[in-house]
C-alpha cells in the first residue's frame, strides 16, 4: 500500500469510525482509527499518514487543540488535515483553519461524498515543486528566482505585495489561509497596514492573472483552489 493513501480517521463515536473506515478501505486507503486527540497524536507520530479526518467535539482534547499539536510536529508537515463539523458551526470552521486545517466536511457525512472529497484534497499534492525555484500548477508557473509568472496569456511581473501573495496561496492549494496569516507571512511584522489592504491586492491579482482560481472565504480568509 502506498503511503499516501494512509488515512487516520478521528472519532469518540466507534459507530462513525467503523462506518468510515469500511467506505474508505473499500477505495483502497489504509485507514488506521483514533478515539481521542491525545491517542490521534500518538498514532499519527508512528504511521505519518497522508490526511487525517478529525472530529471537532471530542472528550479530553477537541480537535482544534488536537489540530494545533499536530501542527508542532515537523514529520507532519505534509499530512493534510480535514474536520468534521456539523453544519452551521461556522465558528468551528474559523477555528480549525486558525489551527492549521486543511479543509472540513459537514455531517451528515454521505460515505460517496466523503471519498470523493478526500481523494480531491489528496490530489493536492500533485502540485510540483522543481526544486527552490519554481511551482507549477494546472494553470500558471511561479518561477521565483525570475520573479515572474507564466498563464496561458503569457508571461508576466507582478507587483512584488502581488507576487508574494500568489506565492503563498500556491504553495498550498486548496488551503484556507487566514487573514492573521496572509498579514504575517506577507507583510512584515509590526508593518501597520490599512483593513482593506488583503483585499485590494487580491482583486489586483485576479485582474492580472484572469483565471478564477483565488477564492474568498468570507470572515476566514482566501485560497488558490485547485482540482
Amino acid at each position: 500500500m502506498e503511503e499516501r493513501n494512509k488515512i487516520l480517521l478521528v472519532d469518540d463515536e466507534e459507530d462513525i469510525l467503523e462506518f468510515l473506515s469500511f467506505a474508505l478501505k473499500k477505495e483502497g486507503f489504509e485507514v488506521y482509527t483514533a478515539t481521542n486527540g491525545l491517542q490521534a497524536i500518538e498514532v499519527a507520530k508512528q504511521i505519518l499518514p497522508k490526511l487525517i479526518l478529525l472530529d471537532v467535539m471530542m472528550p479530553q482534547m477537541d480537535g482544534v487543540e488536537t489540530c494545533t499539536r499536530l501542527r508542532q510536529i515537523k514529520e507532519l508537515n505534509d499530512t493534510m488535515i480535514v474536520f468534521l463539523t456539523a453544519r452551521g458551526e461556522d465558528y468551528s470552521q474559523i477555528a480549525g483553519f486558525e489551527a492549521g486545517a486543511d479543509d472540513y466536511v459537514c455531517k451528515p457525512i454521505n460515505p460517496k461524498v466523503l471519498v470523493s472529497r478526500l481523494k480531491a484534497i489528496l490530489r493536492r499534492g500533485s502540485v510540483q515543486k522543481e526544486g527552490n525555484d519554481v511551482i507549477r500548477l494546472n494553470d500558471i508557473v511561479i518561477d521565483l528566482a525570475r520573479y515572474t509568472v507564466m498563464t496561458k496569456e503569457g508571461e508576466m511581473r507582478l507587483p512584488r505585495k502581488e507576487f508574494q501573495l500568489l506565492v503563498l496561496l500556491a504553495s498550498n492549494p486548496n488551503k484556507v489561509f487566514t487573514r492573521d496569516e496572509i498579514y504575517s507571512k506577507v507583510w512584515e511584522d509590526g508593518v501597520i497596514v490599512g483593513e482593506r489592504t488583503i483585499d485590494v491586492h487580491i482583486r489586483n491579482l485576479r485582474d492580472h492573472l484572469q483565471i478564477d482560481k483565488i477564492k474568498t472565504y468570507k470572515g476566514v480568509g482566501y485560497k488558490y483552489e485547485e482540482e
